[in-house]
């Protein structure tokens, strides 16, 4: 056991004396030494109960033999940070978690971890540490929100960003915003919809690291979420014992390029956030395993799109657990041959065990093989002269007249400029507005853009008008909406180099995205070029900066004079 490091010998008396201190016992110092990260805190609505999660997860790594010791994680809620300054932390925020589990869990030699996340960055941050650190480990989280209900109809936080644009555009009074507002969210959780929080749940149990129903089990289901949490402390010990017997039960065993592979399919098959762009490719990099944009565009064109989730449909998380949940899903896609089965998880069992007698039980919100809603997956990658590296946008949420669109651009140099142009009421029928020097590094921190594109979709414009940035969205977002443009602006990509006026082709079926400009045309452009002062100066921020890699790789951090 790693822990024996600061638990054995004459040299590890104070040591010793120190856990003394704190209550432990001479019986318990015997025992494995189970770390519990719980990013529990009261800022996040996911987040508010995880304390609750990690009081059960110690009940059951105590019956299985262990010693569980807790120990905490930050979290930034993207809503609350959404639409100003603040959502430059996010992204940048996992690398934080990562490493701060790094140093916990290798400063004190923890033998094993249970992670206990629930939304956006936090659930890849602790992924990407359990594939960094490669020592046992099983991943729990906190379970979707239930959606509101207003007027007959379930509504969740996207409802609430899109009814801003109803306000502005006069379609709503103060009072109706007002009574969204206080319907959209009833509780604790994972906002409802299949936004990225609960999109990276349910992969975290298709790529082995999460028990079943870890994404789609209710956070207000308190019997099953609190259950579930008391087997997931049992299953750390029993991979811990396997471990120690040699057998291949370690993050990166279970992360294969098979695992991965398997949560691609069923990102494309669900209609799973674009954000599952960078973080797939961000954990799998710790893994060591190199996966490529191209990956995702190679398994959206043979896996079918199954589900109609919010915001691309009206069905919620709570929908999708009670048709089957992600096992009635693989299952289905297991039909065509496009699943792994021999894939392991931290229950023990292998996919061909737990897909085996999965069915799906509301056909209406998980389509059979032979009736998808769209025979390719949810997500695409587009490229062209605007995106030579990458672009993503999130085909399931994109209305089929605006699959192929053509229109002059508005550009806009900041999201902050851009609000105010759409508010203003700039942005007409037809436009395509360009966001730039939002990406990575330009950001710094490629904020989402979940509040332009709201208010775009509630002023009635997500059917006419496209919007293009290198910065992202949120998994909230609908429309035609295609960011991660790579080369960003700050690296001195093309889309630098557009001008309001330039004519954008947008051709998601083709996965194309060009300007109507010349190599030529572009080449003048680009000596003209001068790369803008850095948007932040010090902090972790400008660190951040200097230290991201692109967003085609997953927006990872980068060792200086490293590839990438």
């Amino acid at each position: 056991m790693r822990s024996q490091e600061v638990k054995l010998g004459s040299t590890r008396a104070a040591h010793r004396s120190l856990f003394y201190a704190m209550g432990y016992t001479e019986e318990e110092l015997k025992k494995p030494l189970i770390g519990v990260c719980c990013a529990a805190n009261e800022i996040i609505p996911g987040h508010m109960h995880l304390d609750q999660i990690a009081q059960a997860v110690k009940y059951g790594i105590l019956e299985a033999g262990g010693v569980p010791i807790e120990f905490p994680a930050i979290g930034i809620c993207d809503g609350i940070a959404m639409g100003h300054n603040g959502m430059k932390y996010p992204l940048a925020s996992r690398e934080l978690v990562a490493d701060s589990i790094e140093a916990v869990a290798n400063g004190h030699q923890f033998d094993a971890l249970v992670l206990i996340p629930n939304c956006d960055k936090i659930v890849p941050g602790m992924l990407m540490a359990a594939a960094r650190l490669n020592i046992p480990a099983v991943v729990v989280s906190g379970g979707p929100m239930l959606p509101g209900r207003l007027n007959g109809k379930d509504i969740s936080v996207s409802t609430c960003f899109e009814a801003a644009g109803r306000f502005e555009s006069g379609q709503i009074n103060a009072e109706e915003l007002s009574e969204v507002e206080h319907a959209c969210c009833p509780g604790c959780g994972s906002c409802s919809g299949l936004f990225t929080a609960n999109t990276m749940n349910c992969l975290t149990e298709v790529l082995g690291m999460g028990l079943p129903g870890n994404g789609t089990i209710p956070a207000a289901y308190n019997g099953k979420r609190i259950a579930l949490a008391k087997h997931a402390g049992m299953a750390v010990m029993n991979m811990l014992a396997k471990a120690e017997a040699g057998e291949k039960v370690l993050p990166r065993d279970i992360m294969s390029m098979q695992a991965f592979e398997n949560a691609i399919t069923v990102d494309m098959a669900i209609g799973g956030s674009s954000n599952t762009a960078l973080h797939l490719p961000a954990i799998a990099h710790e893994c060591g395993i190199d996966l490529p944009l191209e990956k995702f565009d190679e398994i959206a064109k043979h896996t079918p799109y199954l589900t109609k989730m919010s915001p691309g449909g009206s069905h919620h998380i709570i929908d999708l657990n009670e048709a089957g949940g992600i096992p009635a899903v693989m299952h289905e896609l297991d039909k065509l041959g496009i699943i792994n089965k021999e894939c392991y998880n931290v229950s023990g069992k292998t996919y061909g065990e737990i897909i085996a007698n999965a069915e799906i039980t509301r056909p209406e919100v998980i389509h059979s093989i032979d009736n998808p809603y769209n025979k390719t997956g949810g997500i695409a990658v587009l490229k062209g002269n605007i995106a030579p590296d990458c672009s993503v946008v999130k085909e399931s949420a994109v209305d089929p007249s605006m699959k192929v669109f053509s229109g002059p651009a508005k550009v806009y140099d900041s999201e902050d400029e851009a609000i105010a142009a759409i508010c203003a009421k700039e942005i007409v029928s037809g436009d395509v507005v360009v966001i730039r020097y939002e990406g990575p590094k330009g950001g710094p921190g490629m904020r989402e853009m979940l509040n332009p594109t709201s208010v775009l979709a509630g002023m009635g414009h997500d059917k006419d008008v496209a919007l293009l940035t290198d910065g992202r969205f949120s998994g909230a977002t609908r429309g035609a909406c295609i960011g991660h443009i790579s080369p960003e602006a700050r690296e001195g990509g093309n889309i630098a180099l557009i001008q309001t006026g330039d004519i954008i082709d947008i051709d998601i079926p083709n996965r194309t995205l060009n300007v109507r400009l010349s190599d030529e045309e572009l080449a003048e452009r680009r000596a003209k070029w001068v790369c803008p002062e850095p948007k932040v100066k010090s902090g972790y921020l400008a660190r951040y900066a200097a230290l991201v890699s692109s967003a085609a790789f997953g927006a990872v951090m980068q060792i200086p004079g490293q590839k990438k």
